[in-house]
């Protein structure tokens, strides 16, 4: 395995449920500590800051280090794990799947269960399974079990365990959290990348926390930066598996990163997107295009910071997001790695002027 392979494994295989990403956040810090300088923000974003030829302009590359996962609420006599979710989740593809629970003693494994399909009526046995009736089964014997002996309490947080793999074609990737784990390894390698070469401007490598539940952390940390424009990192939603022909979603994997052109929280500003277009066109990089009305980014908070931030938001084409496990290609993370190096090193202080004019 390669070292950018090697990267996304140890990032994706990292717990760092929203509200709880101390294990990313740390990772982050032992990677750029020498290179760049950490700062924090009161919420536990971590804000990578390399200074190249110039102080500014500032170009914030933000991407969310949380993941979805799920909060103990409760726990049974019985010594069952009841949950709420961090995130959004789709019960349909909750049941059945491992988790770990992190607890004051440790990680505990655990499976989600509901009521067995054999033991319901045959309308019931028709429906939907809803979280709110599944729970953790961590095989303790009782309340007490799970909380003295496995040291479970209300308030722990649960994350999904699926390990990172190549498929067989090993373009196509696997693994948990790659929203937006794919986002934090590219602002990992663009400063590594920045740290041999010179660049007029200043790169904010930024990990945000709380991105699934409300772009908490985007607002923040812009709070701190307050950077001059913002290229947001996440990924995108594929539209190349069966049964979405009718969607006009044109997005597949290996055929480009992509650039988002509307979505619920934000519209791109206009001469940024130019320039991104351009310059993609210019270097004879690929570049998707979509809308999602369905969902936003951190761009949605960056944008308003002030008196208005130019933010673009890319997306790495993804399956299966908000699951336990999601798939993209490898071509389309290095066209987006490429395409970030080409944009740092254009964007000076004039051009950058030019752009929020």
């Amino acid at each position: 395995m390669d070292n950018r392979l090697q990267l996304i494994k140890e990032l994706t295989e990292l717990h760092g449920v929203s509200g709880f990403e101390e294990e990313v956040r740390h990772y982050i810090k032992e990677r750029l500590e020498n290179i760049t300088e950490i700062t924090y923000d009161n919420l536990g974003s971590i804000i990578c800051k390399k200074v190249g030829a110039e102080e500014n302009p500032k170009i914030m590359l933000p991407g969310h280090i949380d993941e979805i996962g799920f909060l103990i609420n409760a726990i049974t006599k019985e010594g069952f794990l009841k949950f709420i979710p961090l995130g959004g989740w789709w019960d349909q593809v909750l049941l059945a799947h491992r988790v770990i629970v992190k607890t004051s003693k440790g990680n505990i494994p655990g499976i989600i269960g509901s009521t067995p399909p054999h033991l319901l009526d045959t309308k019931e046995r028709e429906k939907v399974v809803e979280k709110k009736t599944m729970f953790i089964d961590i095989g303790a014997e009782s309340k007490e079990e799970a909380m003295e002996k496995f040291g479970v309490r209300p308030g722990d947080v649960v994350a999904p365990e699926s390990n990172f793999s190549l498929m067989h074609n090993p373009n196509y990737i696997m693994a948990k959290a790659l929203d937006d784990r794919l986002g934090v390894a590219l602002f990992i390698e663009v400063i590594e990348e920045l740290a041999k070469i010179k660049h007029p401007n200043t790169i904010y490598g930024v990990g945000t926390v709380q991105e699934e539940v409300g772009l908490r952390g985007a607002q923040t940390s812009t709070d701190m930066i307050k950077p001059d424009l913002t290229f947001v990192l996440d990924v995108g939603i594929a539209g190349d598996t069966p049964g979405l022909e009718g969607l006009h979603i044109d997005v597949k994997l290996g055929k480009g990163p992509i650039l988002l052109l509307a979505d619920a929280s934000m519209i791109p500003n206009r001469s940024l997107r130019d320039f991104v277009i351009d310059t993609a066109n210019s270097h004879n990089i690929p570049l998707q295009f979509a809308t999602m009305m369905g969902g936003g980014t951190d761009g949605g908070a960056i944008h308003k910071h002030g008196s208005g931030v130019p933010t673009v938001s890319f997306g790495i084409p993804t399956r299966y997001i908000h699951s336990h496990t999601s798939t993209f290609h490898r071509e389309d993370y290095e066209n987006l790695f490429r395409l970030l190096i080409e944009l740092t090193k254009k964007l000076d202080a004039s051009t950058v002027d030019l752009i929020r004019k």
